[in-house]
């Protein structure tokens, strides 16, 4: 009933305040009309953020479909307070950005070349053979400044049958670049999980293509597809699980994800989770990942710490008993809740009700403050330097494992052992 209404309630915002009245947005407008007749549309709404509107779903990006150069463009704008980037002139496209909005104006255009990665284009001002270039019938809706749908390839009929569908001829379309295979699977798992037969077909055929995407896009989109809500699904779909696999063959364990399903609850499915369910083995298996990725260096540190705990876990019974206290300290609660969710994942011989007690016990503790910090150690007469870094380490180390407890004693002890 609560989620009845929260849906009712965001659908009766999206109704009242539908994002295209946003004042900038219709200054923007009003500009990159001027001088050109009303009933010659200059610039239109177009891509995810029309979708998310039309699917009630939170709004990120903004992109304007405009029949403007960039030039224009700036010129247009050149006397108000947006700051213009120059992201992509060369394809038409600049950044306006005010104080709360972001968005990418892209003038129409068609695709003369391509090579699988990259489009030569040309400038048009006419709307349906910009349509015609992009991948997905549900992103080539466009949305005028006043709420008017332009839909020339049918695509909101498609986004309410959640149908994801290349537009016209699927090789020719995928042929254009080949991470359009990718986002194809992510679309299908964000909206609906079966594959037609023959696209599933089409794209087993291109799959060799994705070689010559940089390892950066694929990243980027595939953090996007972890990122879905319904990415726990995708065992769901035997055609869409065994194409995920055949991209990313270095997923070795998503049937781990029929266990985390049973827990997820309790923290974030986030990047690093997942990553870390999917990939960890006692072979390195995330190493090959990181390297095949070259992931950033938080995701090689988290998947790093996570592999080495799991390493202390299997062989410390005592890492979630008696060195709790110890091990939230060092790592954080957080941590320790999404390294308890990964050992209930990959280990199936792991009682659920032994995962609600850990989970409990990690809840319940307090995790205790270090007392002592340089200040306190040049009061007592030592200098600033590596010394007193070496002895605020010293002293930390002994009060961790002292259940947290250390004595004035000690402490002077370890002062004048350092003061010498």
């Amino acid at each position: 009933m609560l989620n009845l209404s929260f849906n009712f309630l965001k659908n009766i915002k999206n109704f009242i305040f539908p994002f295209y009245k946003n004042k900038d947005l219709k200054f923007i407008f009003k500009k990159l009309q001027d001088g050109i007749p009303e009933n010659r549309v200059v610039a239109r709404f177009v891509g995810g953020c029309v979708r998310k509107y039309l699917s009630n779903e939170k709004i990120d990006d903004i992109d304007i479909a405009t029949i403007l150069t960039t030039d224009q463009i700036k010129e247009k704008l050149k006397d108000t307070n947006f700051k213009i980037i120059e992201t992509g002139v060369k394809h038409g496209t600049v950044t306006i950005v005010s104080e709360n909005h972001k968005l990418e104006l892209t003038t129409l255009r068609k695709d003369i070349k391509t090579d699988g990665r990259h489009a030569e284009v040309e400038f048009t001002d006419d709307w349906k053979h910009d349509s015609e270039r992009r991948d997905f019938t549900i992103n080539a809706i466009y949305l005028d400044i006043n709420g008017k749908i332009f839909d020339p390839q049918m695509g909101t009929n498609d986004l309410k049958n959640k149908n994801i569908k290349f537009i016209g001829d699927p090789q020719k379309r995928i042929e254009e670049d080949y991470l359009r295979i990718i986002r194809f699977i992510r679309f299908k798992i964000m909206y609906d999980n079966i594959i037609e037969p023959s696209t599933s077909d089409i794209i087993k055929q291109n799959l060799d293509g994705i070689k010559k995407i940089s390892k950066e896009r694929i990243l980027i989109e595939l953090t996007k597809i972890l990122g879905l809500k319904n990415f726990l699904k995708i065992n769901q779909s035997n055609n869409l699980t065994e194409i995920f696999s055949m991209i990313f063959p270095e997923f070795l364990y998503l049937n781990r994800l029929e266990r985390l399903k049973k827990v997820y609850q309790y923290s974030e499915a986030n990047l690093d989770l997942l990553l870390a369910v999917m990939l960890i083995d006692e072979k390195n298996n995330h190493e090959y990942f990181i390297h095949k990725y070259n992931a950033s260096n938080k995701i090689k540190e988290t998947l790093e710490k996570f592999n080495k705990n799991l390493i202390k876990l299997e062989k410390d019974k005592e890492f979630f008993e008696k060195d709790l206290a110890k091990n939230v300290y060092l790592n954080g609660k957080n941590h320790l809740i999404a390294l308890n969710l990964i050992n209930f994942s990959k280990n199936s011989k792991e009682k659920l009700k032994n995962f609600s007690k850990v989970l409990k016990k990690i809840l319940k503790i307090k995790i205790p403050i270090f007392q002592i910090d340089g200040e306190f150690l040049k009061r007592k007469g030592m200098q600033e330097g590596y010394s007193l870094g070496n002895v605020l380490k010293t002293l930390e180390k002994e009060w961790i494992n002292n259940d947290f407890k250390i004595s004035n004693e000690r402490i002077e002890e370890i002062i004048k052992a350092n003061s010498n």
